[in-house]
């Protein structure tokens, strides 16, 4: 199939007309438009990047599992290197951003010298081609007037050939003379501005086609461009995935290491405080005095009244040594004194 080209399609019968000159032009201010916005968004997505990679780092750098032990307490060491790591890959990422927007703008503004010497060129061309088309159309608007005039001259002059009036045929002869110089100064003027003006389309005509295949190329470097840096983009996000599938990895991989079992072992190995549990507590009667390790607590029944002895015999009561006091641990404990 061939290949379409600008220096084919943007033509129009105009000769003032830069239609298709100004197609090309807001085409490629339209590419140019094109750059600038995947610029901001990659500077965007660079920032984004590095809020989150210091965000992260900061997150590293809190405490996690502080006062764990053991297998867990080295995985979760493992969990925040790797989480500082996959950060400070997040921070080379963003770095890695800017240089290809560095280099976008650097690009761009390649192109818009480029660019601007061309539209120089064409302007300055465009302006020369328009004044001398005025000026061609001008001439022969006058070279048209000069020979209707001579033609009215001729035609007056011959409508008085067989006048008897010398003087007013000298004079009309003088005038048709005087038209017909007019008109040939006029078709020269004319002749002269048509062949500059072809000139000067030959010009512009090589020159606009050489604008077209430098637009052209800039166009096609501005494509291939623009889809080189999105796919560089999207291989450092990719590489980006899988440097922190890669660190993660290393986590999993400590996590696998982590034995349940082994760190209750080394817990009650390093802090244990017995093997042996406290004795039951023993139930104390408050009356008897008597422990009892088990069984049910007392009653809270009072205790059972304690008979007294017999009465003594008034008669063989006497005061000397033979009184004494009853205790409580006697059978026949008594309050009263005999």
């Amino acid at each position: 199939m061939k290949k379409l080209h600008f220096k084919d399609f943007f033509w129009c019968p105009d000769l003032t007309s830069t239609a298709g000159y100004d197609t090309i032009i807001q085409y490629l201010n339209d590419g140019k438009r094109t750059c600038k916005e995947v610029e901001d968004f990659m500077k965007a997505r660079a920032s984004i990047e590095e809020r989150y990679a210091k965000d992260l780092l900061s997150l590293s750098k809190k405490v996690c599992g502080h006062n764990e032990m053991n297998t867990l307490k080295r995985s979760l060491d493992v969990f925040k290197l790797q989480t500082e790591h996959v950060s400070l890959s997040h921070l080379q990422l963003a770095q890695s951003m800017r240089e290809e927007v560095k280099k976008l703008e650097d690009f761009k503004e390649k192109q818009k010298e480029a660019r601007k010497k061309i539209e120089q060129q064409m302007d300055a061309l465009h302006k020369q081609k328009s004044s001398q088309f005025k000026k061609t159309m001008d001439s022969k608007k006058t070279y048209e007037q000069k020979c209707r005039d001579k033609e009215e001259a001729d035609q007056n002059m011959n409508r008085n050939t067989n006048t008897n009036n010398t003087k007013l045929v000298e004079k009309l002869q003088s005038k048709a003379q005087q038209a017909k110089l007019n008109s040939e100064e006029a078709d020269r003027l004319y002749q002269q501005n048509v062949i500059t003006l072809g000139k000067i389309r030959d010009d512009w005509l090589k020159e606009h086609a050489s604008a077209c295949e430098i637009f052209e190329k800039q166009s096609i470097e501005r494509i291939t461009f623009l889809r080189n840096t999105v796919w560089t983009h999207l291989n450092q996000l990719s590489h980006q995935c899988v440097t922190s599938d890669e660190l993660y990895e290393d986590v999993r991989r400590s996590l696998e290491q982590c034995d349940v079992q082994e760190d209750i072992e080394h817990f009650v190995n390093l802090r244990r405080t017995g093997d042996k549990p406290p004795a039951p507590v023993a139930y104390e009667n408050f009356y008897t005095g008597l422990r009892s390790p088990t069984g049910p607590p007392p009653s809270r029944m009072p205790a059972p009244a304690v008979r007294r002895g017999p009465l003594p015999d008034p008669t063989q009561n006497n005061r000397d040594d033979d009184s004494r006091h009853s205790l409580v641990q006697d059978g026949d404990y008594s309050l009263i004194q005999y």
